[in-house]
């Protein structure tokens, strides 16, 4: 089996901007690995995550069932695995992924509040893609924890990722749903052993540069 290193957190965390730091650092390291990032908007498997954030079931994210939501990105995440890097990574390829059903711990969990309900939840994602599914399970996950007022103003003019444009997705213009995902994933996290990057020290945000390092640091211990 190969190797699978997750890099995910809130809207505004820095994700995008860290998975490439990595991307470079390995590929500048000499080291072979492949990419995917979630929702996977260049494949047709992402048209019900598409409909889903461009508000077509609703646009309140938090009336659409956690457990609705997230079938919608386990089979982008299933059809993405088997034709794109299911050989690599069972011949011992190193994966980056932008996101993962990680980002649906966080973002549909936030939609529960009750304790024991948010727990069933979990445990039925977990089972629904890492044994049903088959997915495999990450390596390392890194959770870009940037506390939710600093992310949320550096979305306020950020591109939509599959329009281009500046319309908001249905939970990048909820800020409720951004705090309670938010929230969540700080709990999550902690659940499931995440390796917690803080991205803001004594009230500045950390440079991309500091940041990347810590996560690199970490990555090499699995290499």
């Amino acid at each position: 089996m190969g190797k699978l290193f997750v890099i995910d957190g809130t809207d505004g965390s820095g994700k995008q901007t860290q998975f490439e730091k990595l991307k470079e650092r390995l590929t500048k390291d000499g080291i072979d690995y492949k990419v995917v990032s979630f929702p996977n908007y260049e494949s047709p498997s992402s048209s019900l995550v598409k409909m889903y954030l461009s508000g077509e079931f609703g646009k309140d994210a938090k009336k659409i069932s956690p457990y609705i939501a997230s079938t919608f990105y386990a089979v982008d995440r299933y059809a993405t695995f088997q034709t794109e890097y299911k050989q690599y990574y069972d011949n011992g390829g190193i994966i980056l992924a932008d996101r993962y059903t990680t980002a649906n711990m966080v973002h549909q969990a936030g939609k529960i509040h009750d304790k024991n309900e948010r727990k069933k939840f979990l445990d039925w994602l977990w089972d629904f893609e890492f044994n049903l599914y088959g997915l495999p399970v990450p390596t390392n996950i890194f959770f870009l924890n940037m506390p939710v007022e600093k992310s949320l103003e550096l979305i306020k003019n950020r591109e939509n990722k599959f329009t281009h444009n500046e319309q908001k997705d249905i939970h990048e213009s909820d800020e409720k749903h951004l705090i309670d995902a938010y929230n969540a994933a700080c709990e999550v996290a902690k659940i499931y052993n995440w390796y917690e990057v803080y991205c803001v020290k004594e009230e500045q945000i950390r440079t991309i540069e500091d940041i990347h390092e810590e996560i690199y640091k970490e990555v090499k211990k699995h290499l």
